[in-house]
């Protein structure tokens, strides 16, 4: 009797990835992003825009308020930083 071996596929789990813009920049090595979700209440059935600010690691300084910015999630790097910026989708006009 000829016993073939099972193969395991190994699912490599993707980082959290959001979308969202700078509201704040005064600090050093990190901005604030809010990302926005359009989601429908689940009682009443009406659509909502849910907001949430989270704290992200920008090593160098190299965006500012209002630029559009795609985060991922990263090891914990302060009690409140878990992202890093991946990638300036869009970058503020200077008015």
């Amino acid at each position: 009797m000829k016993t073939t071996p099972t193969t395991k596929k190994e699912t490599v789990a993707k980082p959290q990835t959001f979308r969202g813009v700078v509201v704040k920049a005064a600090m050093k090595d990190t901005v604030t992003v809010a990302v926005s979700r359009y989601v429908k209440h689940p009682k009443y059935k009406k659509y909502q825009t849910l907001t949430k600010k989270y704290l992200v690691e920008d090593t160098g300084n190299k965006t500012q308020v209002g630029d559009q910015v795609t985060i991922v999630a990263c090891r914990p790097l302060s009690k409140l930083k878990h992202f890093t910026i991946s990638e300036v989708t869009s970058t503020a006009t200077a008015e």
